[in-house]
């Protein structure tokens, strides 16, 4: 199973002074993050990988804390990237991995995914600090249901 977040809330893009890529998380952002943690690392979230944008990395960096892992990261996770490069990376990683994406990507990956078979058994979330369980059976893609995310 891997587990797809969309990063927790983050200040408003057109209020931040700077390079989007370096915007923060919010202090509610801070807090769904650290509520996340004990949710993901319970169900069985061992390697986090991430988006290069900051606020993705402070999504999963609390998780990753609780198991002494690192935040990996992987340009095809960031904003306006294709849903294919995210699931041609999916198929390779392995269970218990923790991905952390964008509000433009997931969406579109969760479509693919579907169009490729994979059952979606609840209705969608696509709210920031959600998280996508994706489940796989002999290489193929097979359910994916979503959490909400964690309130703050």
């Amino acid at each position: 199973m891997l587990f797809v977040v969309r990063h927790a809330k983050a200040g408003s893009r057109r209020d931040f002074d700077g390079d989007d890529r370096m915007r923060p998380l919010t202090a509610a952002g801070y807090r769904q993050a650290r509520a996340l943690a004990p949710l993901l690392t319970a169900a069985g979230a061992t390697s986090f990988l991430s988006s290069p944008f900051l606020r993705c990395i402070e999504t999963l960096q609390p998780a990753a804390t609780v198991v002494g892992a690192d935040v990996g990261i992987d340009g095809r996770l960031g904003e306006g990237r294709s849903s294919f490069d995210v699931i041609e990376m999916m198929a390779d990683l392995p269970d218990g991995c923790a991905l952390c994406s964008h509000g433009d990507v997931i969406p579109e990956t969760i479509a693919a995914l579907e169009r490729c078979g994979c059952a979606i058994t609840s209705a969608p979330d696509w709210r920031k600090g959600s998280v996508w369980v994706v489940s796989r059976e002999g290489g193929e893609f097979t359910t994916a249901h979503v959490w909400p995310p964690p309130e703050t």
